[in-house]
């Protein structure tokens, strides 16, 4: 599938989870002031800041499908990956703000049993936001898409924080105040991570991070190409869902240009076969050890 089209599939993703985000926080939102539930208030109002995230996803999707230009020969490939990084600064500040009012439920006695139907409103609003999790990282691993499978952990925080909401509503109607705030902390706990490894990864990226089993894995590769005799030099980086490998490869001294040529078209083709949205320079060095060898018979 071409990379653009790839980009433009995703933008689906982006936009069912802003649909999902406005239907659901008014609900939330509308039950939870007729139900006196502060706790499906507040995630009808974390809800409202997930629409911002998956608009900064949807605008990353957009920027990066706009072709190279005089200032981008690369393209706008990253703007993705920013998208993500932005995704994963909302997501932890969503986190820190369930510990925090976990934290604070504690010295803050319920004055209101909320309606039980809150409860229910929640436990429908994870299940939707689950659904949509499992949409999303279906669709991101297909497009490979960074910022659509951090829009799809971002949907994941949201239907535990759901979750936890209802536990919590259920907990304050049957006299267990306690039940709210353990989920609360473990929930708060497990969106902070995700938040962190969408960030490292996202990082990691922006700064031509490259997985070193990735190198050793596509470095075999090479080296099994006829014709290569030693790899001299692998260097790789990711511009959003694209790969760029520069190699450096010695050959035969004697070979022609055509017969190099046909070496590194064969080192394309290999490392294509398992990546394919792939960029692949070929350096050719001759290897002067055949050259020694040479004068000396």
């Amino acid at each position: 599938m071409d990379l653009y089209t790839n980009l433009r599939k995703g933008e689906k993703g982006a936009w069912i989870s802003i649909g999902a985000y406005i239907f659901l926080s008014s609900i939330k939102l509308a039950f939870g002031f007729w139900g006196s539930s502060e706790a499906l208030k507040a995630d009808g109002f974390n809800n409202l800041t997930d629409i911002l995230a998956s608009i900064a996803v949807l605008v990353g999707l957009r920027i990066s499908q706009k072709p190279p230009d005089e200032n981008h020969h690369y393209g706008h490939l990253r703007a993705e990956t920013i998208a993500s990084l932005l995704a994963s600064f909302i997501m932890a500040v969503i986190g820190l703000q369930v510990l925090t009012n976990a934290f604070r439920s504690i010295f803050e006695p319920i004055a209101e049993a909320p309606s039980v139907i809150t409860a229910w409103i929640a436990f429908f609003s994870a299940i939707i936001m689950y659904v949509v999790y499992r949409y999303n990282l279906k669709l991101s691993q297909e497009i490979k898409s960074s910022a659509v499978r951090a829009a799809a952990y971002d949907n994941r925080s949201d239907a535990l924080v759901s979750l936890g909401a209802g536990i919590g509503i259920f907990g304050a109607i049957f006299g267990a105040p306690i039940l709210d705030i353990v989920t609360a902390f473990i929930i708060g706990l497990i969106i902070i991570k995700t938040a962190l490894d969408i960030f490292k990864e996202s990082v990691m990226t922006l700064t031509d991070g490259f997985d070193e089993d990735e190198v050793e894995t596509l470095s075999v590769l090479v080296r099994r190409v006829p014709g290569v005799i030693t790899l001299r030099d692998f260097k790789g980086r990711n511009h959003g869902n694209v790969m760029f490998i520069d190699l450096t490869v010695s050959v035969a001294p004697n070979l022609n240009v055509i017969e190099s040529h046909w070496i590194t078209e064969e080192i394309e083709k290999k490392i294509q076969k398992v990546k394919t949205n792939c960029v692949i320079l070929v350096h050719i060095e001759p290897d002067i050890s055949y050259i020694d060898s040479d004068e000396k018979e």
